[in-house]
């Protein structure tokens, strides 16, 4: 497109050699180190990918997408995560992905009709490209898969929709005919304006099939396991986010919700995963054959991310030597509803298999052990700066809880029931991960103003003393008045399962990490790390006889 909104085309760069390390803004035919490519996508799909002079603001970027897709910017808000920008756009990274909303108009799931027309959503970027958002570290495997889809494109091997699920997907093929990536536009998951399945109602930004995910953000999370997966440990196919061109892609009629018909090539910024070939599914197997090793690590993958949607279907089964009781491998898929905004209740299919009964072995305790949360947030900050803070602090406490239960002595079981809701009669009870929080929360603002200046002298130390040892450096909090307690603390498990159940008020209400100020969050960590230790002792106590009991049967092999 001619105009100050332009694209370019990674063919450009294809033939050239292949790098491990991401050049940002170096790819675009020299351009200034001070430009920055951002891609800005409306609520309802529309993404046009543009180069930022320092200079620009808010402004400039709303003014570029009014003149290149004609949509008014009058009452529209640009916003990047948790932040509006009204003006600086200082904050923003290079291959950040911004999104445009409407800021006055109230919507909701029933006024889909205050979207743009199918028309008006046909105005597209028509170039023809595959475009990798953001600087993984694993940029080298990223490109060569990249470049085997556009040598399909260009074979004209055309991709195929995948019929299996709620939200959109595709099979992109390389020259040869053969699936080697799933392609799923963040516009067309569940709920989404542009939603193939019927799912339709909601705009980009709204709570989804999750309340503490939001439509248009899976993809951003499905990138995060894998990024988080160090080492290849679970297996996690590679996946990285992309701004992709094709007719394949759906486009509905906002006023009605119906399909429209056309064969315009539209860009969509979507997540793109490697396709594993495999044999079946978990759902379609016994899981007495299943690997030790392989449940117990996508288990650590799922209790990190705090997966909301570990099922035997997003469990890929794969056969690695011949025969009928030949040795199997299990792939991790489909993590968008991993690192949800709050505590909500997680979903895991492993928790009653016998292999999560099965102590650690050294191998996985060691891996645990040297867990880093400090340097993954920051990791997912750089690479992935669309992604909420509050789902980083969710990683952060999961993390730390992870590593707490294992050097405790806990089994992967023991770890995954601490961490779910228990559900009597149609009414749910606090996780004990949850009842751990919100006692440290009740903690965190019950402390006196004495307590907290005699404690604030001394944070610096033990955050560096913390930090040496390999555990989470804290930071003492600094509140004011508001929000303290005049009771007593209490201490005892009892009192910490009693003054959680006041505080979680509604079955559907979930622990919000993201409330806190940095200040206060780094204080509840620190609360949460003493807290934690009795709860685990009395999962313990609780666990001893129901494992002494425990049979495998003869055709389990361990």
């Amino acid at each position: 497109m001619e105009g100050p909104v332009q694209n370019k085309i990674v063919m450009s760069h294809l033939n050239g050699p292949h790098h491990s390390d991401y050049d940002g803004d170096g790819r675009f035919n020299g351009k200034l180190c001070n430009k920055r490519r951002v891609f800005v996508q409306t609520e309802n799909g529309c993404v046009l990918g543009m180069d930022l002079e320092r200079k620009d603001n808010a402004h400039i970027v709303k003014r570029r997408m009014q003149l290149s897709l004609n949509i008014p910017m009058d009452e529209s808000s640009l916003t990047f995560g948790d932040m509006v920008l009204n003006n600086d756009l200082s904050a923003i990274k290079n291959d950040s992905a911004l999104l445009l909303t409407k800021k006055i108009m109230q919507r909701s799931s029933s006024t889909p009709c205050l979207s743009p027309t199918g028309r008006a959503l046909q105005q597209k970027d028509q170039s023809n490209l595959v475009e990798i958002i953001g600087q993984s570290g694993h940029f080298t495997e990223t490109y060569e898969l990249v470049e085997e889809i556009i040598n399909g494109l260009k074979s004209d091997v055309e991709p195929v929709p995948v019929n299996g699920g709620l939200g959109g997907a595709y099979y992109f093929k390389n020259q040869y005919g053969e699936s080697v990536a799933i392609v799923k536009p963040t516009d067309e998951e569940p709920f989404a304006p542009n939603n193939p399945k019927g799912f339709v109602g909601k705009v980009l930004g709204q709570p989804g099939l999750k309340p503490s995910v939001r439509v248009g953000e899976t993809g951003f999370r499905e990138v995060a396991a894998y990024l988080l997966d160090h080492d290849h440990f679970a297996r996690v196919p590679l996946t990285c986010l992309v701004k992709i061109s094709h007719s394949i892609f759906n486009l509905n009629d906002c006023v009605n919700g119906n399909k429209i018909m056309n064969s315009k090539v539209i860009s969509k910024i979507a997540s793109l995963q490697q396709f594993i070939p495999h044999d079946f599914d978990a759902s379609d197997h016994g899981t007495s054959r299943f690997p030790v090793a392989d449940v117990h690590r996508i288990g650590i993958l799922d209790v990190r991310i705090f997966n909301t949607d570990r099922h035997a279907g997003n469990l890929l089964v794969k056969r690695v030597s011949d025969g009928q009781f030949g040795e199997l491998e299990l792939i991790p898929i489909d993590h968008g509803l991993c690192l949800p905004e709050c505590l909500e209740d997680p979903y895991f299919e492993w928790i009653h298999w016998p292999q999560a009964s099965i102590p650690f072995s050294e191998i996985e305790l060691e891996y645990i052990n040297k867990l880093d949360p400090i340097s993954e947030s920051e990791m997912l900050r750089r690479e992935l700066p669309m992604i909420r803070e509050t789902c980083i602090r969710v990683l952060t406490l999961c993390t730390v809880f992870l590593k707490k239960a294992a050097a405790f002595g806990l089994c992967l079981a023991e770890i995954g029931q601490m961490m779910s809701r228990e559900f009597r009669c149609k009414n749910q009870k606090p996780s004990e991960l949850e009842v751990v929080c919100l006692e440290a929360i009740r903690q965190v603002l019950s402390y006196s103003d004495s307590e907290e200046k005699t404690d604030a002298k001394h944070s610096n130390v033990r955050k560096h003393s913390m930090a040496s040892t390999g555990a989470m450096s804290c930071k003492k909090l600094g509140l004011g008045k508001k929000g303290r307690g005049n009771g007593r603390v209490k201490t005892g498990l009892m009192g910490v399962r009693s003054s959680a159940q006041e505080l979680v008020g509604a079955p559907t209400s979930f622990v919000k990490v993201g409330d806190m100020n940095d200040d206060e969050w780094w204080w509840f960590l620190e609360k949460f790390q003493e807290l934690v230790g009795p709860a685990m002792a009395a999962r313990k106590v609780s666990s001893v006889s129901l494992r002494n009991n425990l049979r495998l049967g003869r055709s389990c092999q361990f």
